[in-house]
């Protein structure tokens, strides 16, 4: 039986912190643990060249205060010491930015109060704090042979979307849909110029109800997909993924093959309970 290499949990600092829209922190994380991060990147099957994934995301480890432990995690030795419950537990976000030259990456994170463990960490986040993570994993990056780019999410993707329209070829064409609580949240974008970006707003947080994503989808204008490469990255809500793949799969035709379209997280669903159920029928994306 292969053993199970054990990840890396890597260190970083606090630099900086900007609050960048009402409901979203910037951090800035730095210090000497960023020399020993992987980066991820992509080889294009065409060319064998390899550029940077734009999806990088970290898996960020958060422990109960009161117990006292010192990052690094020992989680080898934690997992001998206390129960299942006390154990750190991690939650997962997309790198917006890697700066090599100052050896630092840009984190954002949507806020929605004291709710959740990262987002209240981030609004009280103070130069001098540290941060553990296991990662990145990446997947996607925008592939420069393709016809035309489909992105779209909610708020969870918009660091992995922003990330994606910097590095497209400047004649690359597309379309990339994104869905804020209202025009406040909408963040400044350096797309190609020939891909369009749409907002959506939905007038207050994220509810089955308020959410436009799924419809809009069902009815935009999209080049043949027969007759076009189509590159597609969305992400976000789990039972809006769902939705997008029936419309965009089984009623528009697109090919499921190479779509990177997968569920950032659900609703009422603390991300402890969302990774449990990616193994069962109801977290799946695809049916079975």
């Amino acid at each position: 039986m292969t053993q199970r290499r054990p990840r890396t949990q890597h260190l970083l600092t606090v630099i900086r912190r900007e609050q960048i829209r009402p409901h979203m922190v910037r951090l800035i994380l730095g210090g000497d643990g960023f020399e020993g991060i992987e980066f991820r990147d992509h080889q294009a099957e065409s060319s064998g060249e390899r550029t940077p994934c734009t999806d990088q995301y970290i898996k960020l480890l958060f422990a109960d205060p009161a117990l006292g432990l010192q990052r690094p995690y020992d989680m080898e030795a934690l997992r001998e010491e206390l129960p299942v419950e006390q154990m750190p537990v991690t939650r997962t976000y997309t790198i917006r930015h890697v700066d090599r030259q100052l050896r630092q990456i840009w984190v954002d994170f949507v806020t929605h109060g004291d709710q959740g463990l990262a987002g209240p960490w981030a609004e009280n986040a103070q130069p001098g704090d540290t941060i553990s993570f296991f990662g990145p994993g990446a997947g996607y990056t925008p592939r420069s042979d393709a016809d035309f780019h489909l992105l779209a999410g909610d708020e969870a993707a918009l660091p992995a979307i922003a990330a994606a329209l910097e590095n497209m070829e400047p004649q690359a064409r597309g379309l990339a849909v994104l869905e804020v609580h209202d025009a406040a949240e909408e963040l400044p974008l350096n797309p190609p110029a020939g891909v369009e970006v749409v907002w959506l707003h939905r007038g207050g947080d994220f509810t089955p109800e308020a959410t436009q994503l799924a419809d809009y989808l069902r009815t935009a204008e999209l080049p043949d997909a027969e007759e076009n490469d189509i590159q597609v990255f969305i992400h976000g809500e789990r039972e809006q993924m769902k939705l997008i793949r029936r419309a965009l799969v089984e009623e528009r035709g697109l090919p499921r093959k190479g779509m990177s379209l997968s569920a950032y997280w659900a609703y009422g669903r603390a991300e402890d309970e969302f990774q449990a159920e990616k193994k069962t029928p109801v977290g799946q994306i695809d049916p079975a």
